[in-house]
């Protein structure tokens, strides 16, 4: 364990190692590549929720000048798959096919037309004639499962669904201890059910890829991706490639969110590119992000709790509904996340969970940065709020009683895993304490917890006095580092002539700055400066394996094997710097003849230093390892896989107004403390606390698709569909509070996605604290706030 004084590189605001290229947009992203005969492809969506395809007609559309090629149902293979871009086996269902000849969503896959223009392909989708048997549909996840509900997953080719009959793509049900016994012990019960919506990732970069074929006939795609390996393993059988044929480069990306954590439009590419030798480029427009892209899970959430009146928790139980759309991607997964976060959180003995993941005919849910973990602690910690306020304590001394500690076992996380049982987890950091703590102090809490005098809306009647309430909420949520048991990540390092580095790693940088945080990793192991270092990552062919970004696995991850490979790559350093040092020439050079042995060398800025205060450069070393004596090439390579996935922690607070006359909620300030270990680039790990809570913030208030009675969804651009920006932002106020993670790289642990969890929560919580209504349902609209105000108002009236 190094102290603060001891680190150069780490806990250090390195600047990134991709800004310059990204400051002055050389040839970075996707788009960012013109090639000569490049084709243009288009999807044409179906505009039904659910129906069969009669008939289909694309002879007018081949016809047309300049288009090259038409897919559908009827020249395709059909081969069941996932879009899920997950480890093998994949827990989701193989539920898709490249084309179907029944459609389940608006939005859905009908064909697709490549041709030399977009205006060419565009008025291609409009010559194709498709004549479909409209079917029955279902948009409310409560009825998927009842007997006269359509059913949208009966071929006998799909496989991994749990109940097809029932329209149930996934199902789990754990349990720890003994709950009936929990809750006969218990002098307080509480329930409740909290419901969470559909949104979307909303990445300013759409999904999009470029294909084509490299000299040696092999097919190259270039793809704005998170999962590069996991696209290379999955289209490979839906274009019949053998792996070594295909290459996937993910060059940076703008913005992913879990969104990109699918394979949506590299098998079409592919395919186009494949029959026709051609480039092909597809694009999806915003209006296709909002609804023919992948969503955040909807949920329906009963929550059950059993208190003894001092506090202590004796029995908690969580059943979910989950509305998975029209396909099963992540169904499973989401959802014991959903439960293995949230409920390892508190300290109860006795826990059960139970959920099912239901098909309906709206748009597919998939990975959202959370990964299910902002739907379960929406309900759980507001549930928290609620039963603190049933035992008559403040809800931050209820929180901070209960809350796991360093030496906690997570039993549920254990039995729930993560699709598949997991592994024994105990909490070796937690400063879960000292967050809530931190921004209390910052909110000050108690003065402005107690400010309002209102527990009901009495004397805030527009015509009788302000009407702008005032309220401060918190939250507290968990994470996890990577998958345990399941994830891998690989690096590999050289050393080169002038003391640099190549550091090649198969982990992706979806703007994060993991590339820079590599850089940094590798420069403390190795005794030299992140500017030494040379990062090339996301390339199938030139990088070592890696799952991919998600699961925040990149740093406790692929972070430690990039940090063993640079062990190796320094021992073989100090060798031959040992053998330098204890040569006769240098002994010479130096006027001092004691011999030095390893152990007592050190790396430091580019050196290897013996106690003496002889050195030998980096670079004399190199010459001398590759030209000189003993020949051989200074590398090193490693793979990291954990069953230890530390928690990071996080205490959000946030302070919101509420106008009684209209029911607008304004944020006014979001205070999160995080626990994410040692943070590698301090300020990065604070960009990713700001840009989660700018998401979450959407979440809560603003964000939410909207459909009609048929399905069709009516907010397809940022007019209507409203994300935060930067002129909507409130003040944020962010701490890292240090641990010291024993598992971690340089005792790191996870940031990017815990910062999302507890917004929701938090301003849901000091809602109630400004007017005395509580919302159990996201988002908290104006309409929705004012009908509840109204409603209170009315029932308060003699």
């Amino acid at each position: 364990m190094k102290s603060a004084g001891e680190r150069k590189s780490i806990s250090q605001n390195a600047r990134r190692v991709d800004s310059v290229k990204l400051a002055a947009g050389r040839g970075t992203f996707v788009d960012d590549i013109k090639l000569e005969g490049m084709l243009f492809a288009k999807i044409l969506h179906s505009p039904h929720a659910h129906a069969r395809i009669k008939s289909m007609d694309i002879h007018k559309a081949e016809q047309l000048r300049g288009v090259h090629c038409v897919l559908t149902h009827q020249n395709v293979p059909r081969v069941p798959y996932t879009t899920a871009g997950q480890g093998w086996p994949e827990p989701s269902p193989y539920d898709a096919v490249m084309f179907d000849s029944v459609v389940r969503f608006v939005g859905d896959r009908v064909a697709c037309v490549a041709a030399e223009t977009e205006e060419i392909a565009e008025r291609a989708l409009d010559l194709i004639e498709v004549e479909y048997e409209v079917l029955n549909a279902n948009f409310d996840p409560r009825k998927a499962m009842e007997a006269k509900t359509p059913k949208l997953h009966l071929d006998s080719d799909k496989r991994g669904i749990y109940s097809p009959q029932r329209n149930i793509a996934a199902h789990v049900e754990a349990q720890v201890g003994d709950v009936e016994k929990g809750f006969q012990e218990a002098e307080v019960i509480h329930e409740g059910e909290y419901s969470v919506h559909y949104v979307q990732q909303s990445s300013i970069e759409p999904h999009i890829t470029i294909t084509w074929l490299d000299e040696d006939g092999r097919l190259i795609v270039r793809t704005s991706t998170q999962v590069p390996f996991h696209v290379r393993r999955i289209i490979a059988p839906l274009l019949g490639l053998p792996i070594q044929r295909i290459r996937v480069i993910k060059p940076r990306i703008g913005g992913g969110f879990g969104g990109k954590q699918e394979i949506l439009i590299e098998d079409l590419c592919g395919m186009i590119t494949m029959r026709t030798s051609r480039p092909c480029r597809m694009e999806f427009t915003r209006a296709e992000e909002l609804h023919a892209a992948r969503t955040r899970h909807p949920q329906i959430v009963r929550v059950k709790s059993g208190a003894r009146k001092d506090g202590t928790l004796t029995a908690l139980s969580m059943n979910i509904l989950e509305n998975t759309g029209a396909y099963g991607t992540h169904a499973l997964t989401v959802q014991c996340v959903s439960g293995s976060r949230a409920l390892s959180l508190y300290r109860c003995p006795n826990i059960q969970f139970e959920a099912n993941a239901v098909y309906t005919n709206l748009p597919v849910a998939g990975a959202f940065r959370g990964y299910g973990s902002p739907q379960g602690f929406f309900a759980v910690d507001s549930h928290m709020d609620e039963l603190a306020e049933k035992l008559g304590v403040d809800p931050l001394e209820f929180r901070k009683k209960n809350h796991v500690q360093e030496g906690d076992p997570t039993p549920i996380a254990e039995v729930l895993g993560e699709g598949r049982e997991g592994f024994r987890q105990i909490i070796r950091s937690c400063g879960l304490g000292e967050c809530i703590q931190r921004g209390a102090r910052e909110v000050d809490w108690k003065k402005n917890r107690n400010a309002n005098p209102a527990s009901s809306l009495h004397n805030l009647k527009p015509s009788e006095g302000p009407h702008w309430a005032r309220g401060i909420g918190m939250a507290c949520t968990m994470q996890a580092s990577g998958i345990p048991g399941v994830d891998m990540g690989a690096a590999w390092i050289k050393m080169n002539e002038d003391g640099s580095f190549n550091l090649k790693v198969g982990a992706t940088d979806i703007g994060t700055g993991a590339d820079t945080m590599f850089a940094q990793i590798a420069a403390e192991t190795l005794g030299t400066s992140p500017d030494k270092i040379l990062v090339y990552s996301s390339d199938t062919d030139m990088t070592p394996f890696d799952p991919g970004a998600y699961a925040s696995s990149t740093t406790y991850i692929s972070g430690t094997a990039v940090k063993k490979a640079c062990e190796q790559v320094r021992e073989q350093i100090v060798q031959v710097g040992e053998e330098m040092l204890n040569s006769e020439k240098t002994a010479k050079k130096s006027g001092k003849g004691a011999p030095v042995e390893k152990k007592n060398l050190m790396v430091h800025e580019g050196r290897v230093c013996a106690p003496d205060g002889r050195h030998v450069t980096f670079e004399e070393v190199c010459l001398r390892s590759l030209y000189q004596e003993n020949q051989f090439q200074i590398q090193g390579h490693a793979s990291h896989m954990s069953y230890d996935s530390p928690p990071p922690f996080c205490a959000q607070f946030a302070e919101v107004e509420v106008d009684v006359e209209t029911g607008v909620v304004r944020v006014v300030r979001v205070v999160s403390a995080v626990d994410c270990g040692v943070a590698i680039n301090p300020k990065m790990a604070e960009g990713q606390i700001e840009g989660a809570v700018t998401q979450a913030i959407g979440y809560a208030l603003t964000e939410q698709m909207i459909f009609d009675d048929k399905g069709r969804p009516l907010n397809l651009s940022f007019r209507d569909y409203n994300i935060f920006t930067a002129v909507d932002m409130p003040e944020l106020k962010s701490f890292l509070i240090e641990t010291y993670e024993p598992t971690g790289p340089y005792g790191a642990k996870a940031i990017a996605e815990i910062p999302i969890n507890g917004v929701a929560p938090a301003i849901a919580n000091a809602v109630y604290n400004a007017i005395g209504i509580r919302f159990r349902e996201l988002p908290l609209t104006p309409e929705k706030v004012l009908k509840a105000i109204q409603e209170r108002l009315a029932s308060q009236q003699p």
